[in-house]
């Protein structure tokens, strides 16, 4: 949690709908991760586990698009709103990040 607090200057009071889905979401990654592991460790053959590999970097991709989807009607349109140009260049800073 350390690491987490360090590099994160900026938070977000989030809805509890979106706080709900977005927790739902990574405890089911997290379970599939879990799954992952369990069967490496039972030594399943590799093609198994690559398709599972697969799916949880879909859920993840799902994940960071309904968060980015948010940031951008919340995060990013308030900042407009309120006239911070920077809102904008941060948007496109996290995009090309994304985008690597």
């Amino acid at each position: 949690m350390e690491e987490i607090s360090q590099c994160c200057h900026q938070t977000k009071e989030r809805s509890e709908k979106e706080y709900k889905d977005l927790i739902h979401r990574l405890n089911r990654i997290e379970g599939q991760v879990r799954g992952i592991r369990r069967m490496v460790e039972n030594d399943v053959y590799c093609t198994d586990i690559l398709v599972q590999v697969s799916a949880v970097n879909a859920a993840l991709n799902s994940f960071n698009k309904v968060l980015l989807a948010n940031h951008i009607r919340t995060c990013v349109a308030e900042g407009i709103r309120e006239g911070k140009d920077e809102k904008v260049d941060e948007l496109v800073e996290t995009l090309q990040k994304l985008m690597k």
